[in-house]
């Protein structure tokens, strides 16, 4: 699991992008790239910046990317060579890997406020996949898995609290949610355009050809 050491919205400025690293607070005008708040000054606006070379931007996009989804350069890669296996596109392919992560499903089923707090609840073991504990937040889940919380967990109150927050939020279509049981299913492998960080696959792609 990754870690990350400097302020989140700092790193959310930095590639101009929300990458939803403060749960909640991701969602209100406090937020430090929040559109709303058209008020708010940019900090070094100001400043002249360097033109980046391709490598920069490809590099810039790659570590978006795992920022985003929580993983370590090892891990990434390793999913880029899984990606390259597989039928079809590889930057789609990639893509569908690291949406299809536990610790991904879980945030995306509204259950959690962050991805953090869904690797915090999986590695406590809180979780259960097809009725078996899986403490690993980079389980890939298949279609047909059953995702459940663990009955007597000490997160069920926040998971109840983030789901009345976030009840009007659309949860994807590869998945059914059952918030009564608190439970989950995979009906199919997610689709590219169901990612909703904006990405160029295709500059990962290049970047790791070279």
């Amino acid at each position: 699991m990754t870690k990350i050491t400097k302020p989140v919205c700092k790193i959310c400025r930095k590639y101009g992008t929300k990458l939803y690293l403060k749960g909640k607070r991701c969602e209100t005008v406090k937020c430090a790239i929040d559109p709303r708040d058209s008020k708010k000054k940019k900090r070094g606006s100001f400043i002249k910046r360097k033109k980046r070379s391709e490598y920069g931007v490809q590099l810039m996009e790659k570590n978006k990317v795992k920022i985003y989804y929580g993983v370590l350069e090892r891990q990434f890669r390793r999913y880029f060579d899984m990606a390259k296996k597989l039928q079809g596109i590889t930057g789609e392919n990639l893509l569908k890997l690291l949406e299809s992560r536990l610790d991904n499903t879980i945030f995306r089923a509204n259950w959690v406020y962050s991805r953090r707090m869904a690797r915090h609840m999986i590695n406590h073991g809180e979780i259960r996949v097809n009725g078996r504990r899986v403490d690993r937040p980079g389980h890939i889940v298949r279609s047909g898995d059953i995702i459940q919380l663990h009955p007597n967990s000490k997160y069920s109150k926040q998971i109840k609290n983030c789901i009345e927050d976030y009840k009007t939020h659309v949860i994807p279509g590869w998945m059914q949610v059952d918030n009564d049981n608190l439970s989950l299913s995979i009906i199919r492998i997610p689709e590219r355009d169901e990612v909703t960080l904006p990405i160029n696959e295709q500059l990962i792609v290049n970047l790791y050809s070279k």
